[in-house]
């Protein structure tokens, strides 16, 4: 870290001063040293003193820079090396000067305290509040003190140099993420970052599928599942050919039409909605109105309004997907005989004591 270059040349030359004028062994009376002084205690006295002197005047240059950092709650740290994190909408990345971040995915945007960020990829300055371009350096230059707020669901950044973070209260759906991969519910994509859970993007219709055939408990049948499908946009052979193969075999999903489904296409809320909702025996495929899937499940206490209105005026991400899928659990089956966890439990999908610990990491 480039620290200050007044503050240090002040510093360091009032403690060498005062090292000097302590060290020095004759007076009026008696201006001569000895040679033995010299090379003996002298010598020893004063490295020892002008080190003692160096470590104070280093401690006094960081707690200044400590003092510039806005926040009580902020605790400051260096990162060696680049070190990355998952964070939710709220949290902020604080960064001293020297510090630099890179963001991932998701968004995020950078605010100045004091001083100047600038774009390392770009080289040019930016200006307080600016949105951060995804998969560019940004480093705070000297005698600066700036912030890169999160401002979407979720992102993942990765920072190096002196940083420090506050979080925010709201959903966590990086802890919902994680607990649904504990109970083998979800696994991350092929993504080299953020565990591959890619939760900032939008999920396809083979991913919903995928998901729908996992809280159903039935997972290993549909990867030991063999045979062929009617639709033409699924490869021969392909792991997606298992899990819509056993899904049509089963009655769980007809396509999107009789010879093709569109497994790359994104999936809406409401027609998640209607996947859970089969999951949970309220719904069969083909024998109800997909459109008011989110209505059925707010009436039966899978989903509240706010939530329900929050998802049909956004888009439909990753992180939604999990956020809906992690209330389901905890909603009651259709016949009454106990929740979407509780069957899995029973199914041996995953344990009590997995599904309690996963709850107390969220709520």
């Amino acid at each position: 870290m480039k620290l200050p270059k007044k503050p240090v040349f002040l510093v360091l030359s009032v403690a060498f001063l005062m090292v000097m004028a302590s060290a020095v062994g004759g007076d009026i009376a008696d201006p001569l040293i000895s040679l033995s002084y010299l090379t003996g205690d002298y010598t020893t006295k004063i490295t020892q003193e002008l080190e003692t002197a160096l470590d104070t005047a280093e401690q006094v240059i960081l707690d200044g820079i400590d003092a510039q950092i806005d926040g009580s709650a902020l605790t400051q740290d260096t990162a060696s090396t680049w070190t990355e994190s998952r964070l939710k909408q709220g949290d902020v990345l604080t960064l001293p000067t020297g510090g630099n971040v890179l963001v991932l995915a998701g968004d995020a945007q950078m605010n100045i305290t004091t001083g100047t960020v600038v774009n390392v990829t770009t080289g040019a300055e930016i200006a307080s509040g600016s949105a951060l371009l995804a998969n560019n350096r940004y480093m705070a230059v000297e005698d600066t003190v700036a912030t890169c707020t999160i401002t979407s669901k979720t992102a993942v950044v990765t920072y190096q140099g002196p940083y420090g973070f506050t979080y925010s209260d709201s959903i966590d759906y990086n802890a919902m993420a994680q607990g649904l991969k504990d109970l083998s519910l979800f696994k991350g994509s092929f993504t080299g970052y953020g565990d591959g859970f890619d939760l900032e993007v939008a999920p396809t219709r083979v991913q919903a599928l995928i998901m729908f055939i996992r809280v159903l408990g039935e997972e290993d049948q549909a990867l030991a599942w063999s045979g062929t499908t009617p639709f033409t946009d699924i490869a021969t052979g392909s792991l997606n050919e298992q899990y819509v193969g056993y899904a049509y075999e089963n009655g769980y999903t007809n396509g999107y039409t009789t010879t093709t489904f569109l497994p790359n296409v994104d999936i809406s809320a409401t027609q998640y909605a209607e996947f859970l909702l089969r999951a949970m025996d309220y719904r069969t495929a083909g024998s109800s109105d997909v459109s008011t899937a989110l209505t059925e499940a707010q009436s039966i206490g899978m989903l509240p309004a706010t939530q329900v209105e929050t998802l049909t005026s956004t888009t439909f991400l990753r992180a939604d997907l999990v956020s809906v899928s992690f209330d389901a659990l905890a909603t009651q089956l259709a016949d009454g005989s106990g929740t979407l966890a509780q069957r899995l439990i029973s199914q041996g999908i995953f344990t009590n004591a997995t599904y309690q610990n996963v709850l107390s990491q969220i709520q």
